[in-house]
């Protein structure tokens, strides 16, 4: 009688075991089901509006700035940056413009020969794929996210160079709550997105540049706000 006594607990606490794993293993992020909830959130939208800011870390620099972004389909999306100082990265899917109020000089490069750090996130809406987009997209335990519920990717971006690693900060519905790109000489660029909504489609104007007059336009391959 003692030993089956004894058998059945065996069994109930190798039951309750198993339960528990099975608990956790459903409960673990998997980044298969993460990628896709990225997918999903920015596929369904046409224009995205959000407040950003972007801190530069490198050969003993460091700068703080933030501003506005739009991101609209196709492949369209313009930075206005509100501090410390006025700036406007755009871009109408073709050609990519960075221009300083006051300055005598804009800056224009094709997208298609951009690399700019800010450019990916252009591709968000529409026709997002993360797991075809990044290489070695995998969850990154060792980075802590910044908020309670996110989880945190690390991938490398196909398409870019001199990118060590990038990271990505995702809400449980599918936001990118932070971008952080980590280069190959060191420096970081580390993007924090808030307030971020869908919006009433913005007018064409939004995404084209015409450089006030006496503002010369300087042709180039890259361009670094």
């Amino acid at each position: 009688m003692r030993s089956g006594k004894f058998i059945s607990l065996r069994y109930l606490w190798l039951m309750a075991a198993v339960f528990c794993v099975s608990l956790t293993a459903l409960a673990a992020p998997d980044v298969s089901r993460i990628a896709a909830q990225v997918d999903a959130h920015y596929n369904r939208l046409r224009t995205l509006q959000a407040d950003f800011t972007e801190t530069y870390t490198g050969a003993g620099v460091s700068r703080v700035e933030s501003g506005t972004l739009w991101l609209q389909r196709p492949e369209r999306m313009r930075w206005e940056y509100h501090q410390p100082r006025e700036k406007l990265f755009l871009s109408d899917g073709h050609t990519a413009w960075f221009y300083v109020p006051g300055e005598k000089q804009a800056r224009k490069a094709p997208v298609k020969k951009l690399e700019d750090l800010r450019s990916p996130l252009a591709y968000l809406l529409g026709h997002t794929k993360l797991q075809k987009e990044f290489t070695g997209l995998s969850l990154a335990p060792d980075v802590k996210p910044e908020t309670p519920d996110g989880v945190v990717l690390r991938g490398v971006p196909r398409q870019m160079g001199d990118i060590s690693q990038l990271l990505m900060e995702v809400a449980p519905d599918g936001r990118l709550l932070r971008v952080l790109i980590a280069q190959d000489d060191g420096s970081t660029t580390d993007f924090h997105f808030l307030n971020e909504k869908q919006v009433a489609a913005v007018s064409d104007r939004n995404f084209r540049f015409s450089p006030p007059p006496g503002v010369e336009t300087i042709e180039m391959d890259q361009l670094n706000p």
